[in-house]
């Protein structure tokens, strides 16, 4: 473990507390520079904007899956012409087709965690090696278990920094970010979905509701 890295995370997770998103981000970027990497899952690009608007040089990662809305890809997709930053899709070892070879049809219904495990979270590692520290966009209000996200964490398991500038945002907070900065939405949460992930697992529904439907599953396991 990275003693020293480790001290500055929860130093700065007090120093930043309250501080604007565009504070906690700017930080981010100025401690790590290219070393730092933002994950972005394309339900909206809040994020990716506010990066936009501090520097072009730092990468957004997105988790291609395979079981994506073409709604999801397609934003994606828009992302990547409009804004001058590196986007990477970290993409599982495995297709679709060879997951269904190797473990059986619908491993999401039969295996969820381990269809999140092998289409998640094992690409986002892969995707994060090279990097020291890296941001998300998760909110304390998106749910009960996202309640004491700290601005800034140390990530024990990746032994990294990482970063919620958007910790302390409301749903309100993301909506007049978007207006002001006519930022690209992902057309599905105007119809009906207010979280957005694969297409076999995510329901219409309000909040996290949708995720994972009729299972005790509320979380992918990347955070």
């Amino acid at each position: 473990m990275d003693v020293a890295l480790r001290t500055r995370a929860l130093r700065a997770a007090d120093e930043l507390e309250g501080a604007p998103a565009e504070e906690i981000l700017g930080w981010a970027a100025e401690e790590f520079g290219t070393k730092l990497v933002v994950a972005a899952s394309m339900a909206e690009a809040v994020l990716v904007d506010m990066l936009a608007r501090i520097r072009s040089d730092i990468p957004v990662v997105f988790i291609d899956t395979g079981y994506h809305f073409a709604e999801t890809i397609g934003t994606r997709d828009a992302v990547a012409a409009t804004y001058d930053l590196p986007i990477i899709s970290a993409r599982p070892q495995l297709t679709v087709a060879g997951q269904d070879a190797v473990h059986g049809a619908d491993l999401f219904r039969t295996d969820p965690d381990l269809c999140c495990r092998m289409r998640k979270v094992v690409p986002l590692d892969r995707a994060l090696a090279p990097y020291r520290a890296w941001a998300a966009g998760s909110r304390r209000a998106e749910s009960a278990k996202r309640a004491g996200l700290k601005v800034v964490d140390w990530d024990a398991r990746r032994g990294k920094v990482k970063i919620h500038p958007l910790a302390a945002w409301t749903d309100e907070d993301v909506d007049r970010y978007v207006a002001e900065h006519n930022v690209i939405v992902n057309p599905l949460l105007s119809d009906g979905y207010d979280s957005v992930g694969c297409q076999p697992c995510t329901l219409r529904g309000s909040g996290r509701g949708g995720r994972w439907a009729g299972t005790a599953k509320t979380e992918c396991g990347i955070h």
